[in-house]
């Protein structure tokens, strides 16, 4: 019977304590001031551009999305972001934005320090080759291991297992011309990059490379509680999604569907 009592006690005083908490304001804070502010790094192709006409599948996402919450979308620059995957090295704090944007992994890490959604956009290490090609042992791959924290000494180790010999690149034009040239019998590079080279060629083939390889779901953080802003978001994408509004955007950003994985044993 005591324990009986004092579970009944325990259970009690953690529901009363949700009573106690304070009222989720974030969205009615948001509309107070009609400024849906984001944080974005400097640039994150094809996510963020510096293209103002172009600027960018995340940007154009979040433009219309607040123009769908009948908000003014106000972006801060915070060069820190797209260094890596982890969020706590950004230093980004509540002043300066509701929701980050520009290369959000939706990885446990970030959900320890983020609510996250998804903007239908993965990424991780692709494969380019030309029609018919394969991966073979041995052959010369041009690398462009492009940013973000993607694993650059996993994706070094895999190809030196396989016995090809990986060639650093400076940016996604060379890593384009060295496949056109036929200097590379393939090129690797992060799978929003490797979509732009498909965009400009259709007949080239994309593959997610590798089985063992780590990918990762993309899309937009906000502060943990935040679940009225967040509830606001989440109607505003779904009714982009049913709209047809995320396919157009993606095809205009050269954001392919990945179908495929291909490896050095097949």
């Amino acid at each position: 019977m005591r324990y009986d009592l004092l579970s009944f006690l325990l259970i009690f005083g953690l529901m009363s304590a949700v009573y106690l908490l304070p009222p989720d304001t974030s969205l009615s804070e948001v509309r107070r001031t009609g400024n849906l502010k984001v944080c974005i790094p400097p640039g994150y192709p094809p996510l963020v551009t510096t293209d103002a006409t172009d600027p960018g599948y995340d940007v154009s996402l979040l433009q219309e999305l607040a123009s769908r919450m009948d908000l003014r979308l106000s972006l801060t620059q915070n060069p820190q972001m797209g260094r890596d995957f982890n969020p706590r090295n950004w230093r980004v704090t509540r002043a300066q934005c509701e929701i980050l944007a520009g290369g959000v992994v939706a990885s446990l890490t970030t959900q320890s320090f983020l609510e996250t959604i998804s903007t239908d956009v993965a990424t991780g290490w692709a494969v380019v080759l030309k029609p018919g090609a394969g991966l073979e042992a041995g052959m010369k791959v041009g690398v462009l291991p492009g940013l973000g924290g993607l694993d650059r000494l996993g994706l070094s180790s895999y190809l030196r297992s396989n016995g090809a010999q990986g060639v650093l690149r400076p940016d996604l034009e060379a890593l384009e011309a060295g496949l056109a040239s036929d200097e590379f019998g393939a090129v690797v590079t992060e799978a929003l990059g490797a979509g732009q080279l498909i965009q400009r060629h259709p007949d080239w083939q994309i593959a997610w490379l590798g089985d063992s390889q780590a990918r990762f779901s993309l899309g937009i953080g906000l502060w943990k509680g935040d679940l009225t802003l967040k509830r606001a978001v989440v109607d505003a994408l779904s009714s982009m999604r049913n709209d047809g509004t995320l396919d157009a955007l993606q095809q205009r950003y050269g954001i392919v569907p990945i179908e495929a994985a291909a490896d050095f044993a097949s």
